[in-house]
């Protein structure tokens, strides 16, 4: 075999992604949303009123994940949608609201996994994100 199983690149990609997903997810236990409803939500409020679709492509989510997720958002009253054939969401009140009380713990997150990761870990990720796309 030309590859040892353990070195399989997208199995380790996974298993970082569930590493730091486990930081987060403790995070937002008490904001009661998942991590891709609070990147949704995050792009929203860099984007304004965008095209649902448009958040997928931003995020690299499947249209369904997006679709899912966007109506949870919607039935927490944290984004409103259009009823276009491609239908437009952006954030209500409520969804800046929460938001703004999220960054502040999002940033504390991030700070540990830099502080853990070092620039060892974070500047290979970013180079390795621009090579993948």
């Amino acid at each position: 075999m030309k590859y040892e199983l353990q070195n399989c690149i997208s199995s380790r990609l996974r298993k970082l992604s569930r590493i730091a997903d486990g930081y987060m997810r403790n995070c937002l236990k008490e904001f009661g949303i998942t991590e891709n409803q609070m990147t949704i939500l995050f792009a929203l409020s860099k984007l304004g009123k965008v095209e649902q679709g448009k958040i997928g492509e931003a995020l690299v989510l499947e249209r369904s994940t997006v679709s899912r997720n966007v109506k949870l958002l919607q039935k927490y009253k944290l984004v409103r949608r259009t009823t276009a054939y491609r239908p437009e969401i952006e954030l209500t009140n409520e969804g800046i609201d929460l938001v703004n009380k999220l960054i502040p713990h999002w940033e504390e997150v991030m700070d540990s996994l830099v502080d853990m990761m070092g620039d060892y870990g974070t500047v290979p990720l970013e180079k390795l994100e621009q090579r993948l796309k």
